[in-house]
């Protein structure tokens, strides 16, 4: 027999609702925050390029600028590549807005690319089919934490003179192909949201191996100026001159202290979310109600997010409906994304009408992401595993 439902009065399978992701701090964390507070250098001070530095040697890149955003990570990364009005830069459909937003806020246009519909990674095929002669750049997004087909994007943007960029904000600690995810780009971004796999509170990191780039987001982090306080301050000197229009994109020595902290447990919380990515993997392997994403071979997953694609022609429900009665056990599912070329904003720009990005629209209706964290237990997982296995039989078609 059934469970009946939460949704239609049942008995949930939780009382209190696990969030899809969340922070972990602990009490190191706390520590390395409170030596800055008693520390002269609140802002501009050492523990920025401290957290640079080791963050740089975590991926096995030579430089990494840390920002107050994966938002202002991308912005950056754009700027440096001089992206301007006339260029256009290829997105995938499938990624939160800032990764086509920032191209606008340089003036660019991003033109939007399909994915592949078994990882919902950027789709090498369609890239190649959007490329034009304004296409400047390639923005690669590591989807729920997989990194894309570099290779494959790689030997496009050679042979068409294109940056490639790494959308890489769900990806630290993944590799592909024995090569660490912040080296597989021109410029590879990172987000610390609460949400991801380490955090400063709001932050970001652009990784490279190009002083000349690195030098340039330094500056456009910094109002377009040359120095900062600290470094006018060991020089004795008050002057400092703007070379170009930046913003402040600064990231505070608190928030670096806290990244310091965070990235000492980075290696150790990776490892946590694939054990609980195998864990699902293993329960929802045989069900004909719905696939996880395909893992491509070579790769480590970062698993930011556990993405599911439910089989509709076999329920009685929406993704919606399941979205709902699955809140209502307990369990804190998200959609990750609304393509982007579908949100309002960009359905008033030109060339952006339903139907551009076919799979990546189909799979919209069709996703949901499960909670994955490090600090959930093997119960809470269970209670996923549970929860889903409930909600989807009782949507089940007779």
């Amino acid at each position: 027999m059934l469970e009946k439902l939460a949704i239609e009065g049942g008995t949930p399978v939780r009382q209190k609702l696990l969030p899809y992701g969340r922070q972990s701090i602990d009490e190191a964390d706390i520590a390395a925050v409170v030596a800055v507070l008693r520390s002269d250098w609140l802002t501009t001070g050492p523990n920025v390029g401290g957290f640079e530095r080791a963050f740089a040697e975590f991926v096995g890149a030579k430089e990494a600028v840390a920002v107050n955003s994966g938002t202002a990570a991308l912005h950056a990364a754009y700027h440096a590549l001089g992206i301007g009005p006339g260029d256009e830069v290829i997105v995938p459909a499938m990624t939160f807005a800032a990764t086509a937003n920032a191209v606008l806020y340089q003036g660019g246009t991003p033109v939007f690319a399909d994915v592949e519909r078994d990882t919902l990674l950027l789709d090498p095929a369609d890239v190649a089919a959007r490329i034009t002669p304004r296409t400047r750049a390639i923005a690669a997004v590591d989807y729920a934490g997989q990194p894309c087909d570099y290779d494959a994007l790689r030997a496009l943007a050679d042979a068409h003179g294109l940056a490639l960029v790494a959308d890489a904000c769900h990806a630290p600690g993944a590799n592909y192909r024995g090569r660490a995810v912040g080296t597989l780009a021109d410029l590879s971004t990172f987000s610390f949201h609460p949400v991801k796999h380490l955090t400063t509170a709001e932050g970001g990191m652009i990784t490279t191996d190009d002083a000349e780039l690195a030098r340039r987001m330094r500056s456009f982090r910094n109002h377009g100026i040359t120095t900062d306080h600290r470094q006018r301050e060991e020089r004795g000197s008050w002057a400092y001159e703007m070379v170009e229009l930046g913003y402040n994109y600064r990231l505070s020595d608190l928030q670096c202290a806290l990244g310091s902290s965070q990235l000492k447990k980075l290696s150790g919380w990776v490892a946590r979310r694939q054990a609980i990515a195998a864990r699902y993997s293993e329960a929802f392997s045989s069900s004909e109600l719905l696939s996880p994403l395909r893992v491509q071979p070579g790769v480590s997953h970062g698993y930011h997010l556990y993405v599911i694609r439910l089989n509709l022609a076999r329920l009685i429900a929406d993704r919606a409906a399941v979205y709902s009665a699955l809140r209502a056990e307990g369990i804190g599912v998200n959609v990750h994304y609304i393509p982007v070329h579908l949100h309002p904003f960009y359905q008033q720009r030109p060339g952006n009408a339903p139907g551009l990005c076919p799979v990546a629209e189909a799979a919209y209706h069709e996703i949901l992401s499960l909670p994955i964290f490090p600090a959930m237990t093997d119960d809470d997982a269970e209670s996923v595993i549970r929860a889903v296995g409930k909600v989807l039989e009782a949507f089940r078609k007779n």
